[in-house]
């Protein structure tokens, strides 16, 4: 990992670097061991061994050895364990929770004046995925001469911004999923 450079000269290291520098200092230890002298004990390039094994053990899962490393601070050093898993880690954070276009997020509610087989968007959310349909809509009525002029009428929330949402999402089918769906048939469309 880089190595950044924060206010007061001071320089700021990843966890990462440091487990891995204990990994080449041990490793290096026992190349040295085993090269410069053929009289070295058995004994020694085990416990050598088991050293850089450790070291290796810790960059992956740190505290699988029981007590986990520390720095200076006593806070304890986050291990590749650390940084992939739980609701922060790398996998569910960038790798699986990607950002969709034309998709909003909302707590799903009663609507006491909508049909059985209805669903209702709140303002907010139906202007944004609807919204380039809107401009369209707002240029060819000649109600705005460019998109600029267009998304400042919708910013505005004109009253007829209201009535070509209406009108575009006649024709528009809206998907509703409840988390977690891990298949087709939790996917309803209105």
């Amino acid at each position: 990992r880089p190595i950044i450079q924060i206010d007061g000269g001071k320089l700021m290291s990843s966890d990462i670097n440091e487990l891995y520098r204990r990994v080449i200092y041990r490793n290096n230890t026992l190349i040295d061991l085993l090269t410069t002298s053929r009289s070295t004990p058995g004994e020694l390039v085990m416990c050598q061994e088991k050293l850089v094994q450790e070291a290796v053990d810790t960059l992956l899962d740190n505290g699988i050895r029981g007590q986990p490393r520390r720095d200076g601070h006593n806070k304890v050093y986050k291990s590749f364990s650390d940084v992939i898993e739980g609701k922060e880690g790398r996998f569910r954070e960038t790798l699986l929770g990607k950002r969709v276009d034309y998709s909003g997020r909302s707590v799903i509610v009663v609507g006491p004046l909508l049909s059985l087989h209805r669903c209702g968007l709140p303002r907010e959310i139906a202007i944004e995925l609807f919204q380039p349909f809107v401009i369209r809509g707002l240029i060819r009525q000649h109600l705005a001469s460019n998109i600029g002029v267009a998304k400042s009428k919708i910013r505005e929330k004109e009253a007829i911004v209201w009535e070509i949402l209406q009108e575009v999402m006649q024709g528009h089918p809206v998907l509703l999923i409840r988390a977690p769906t891990l298949q087709r048939l939790g996917i309803q469309a209105f």
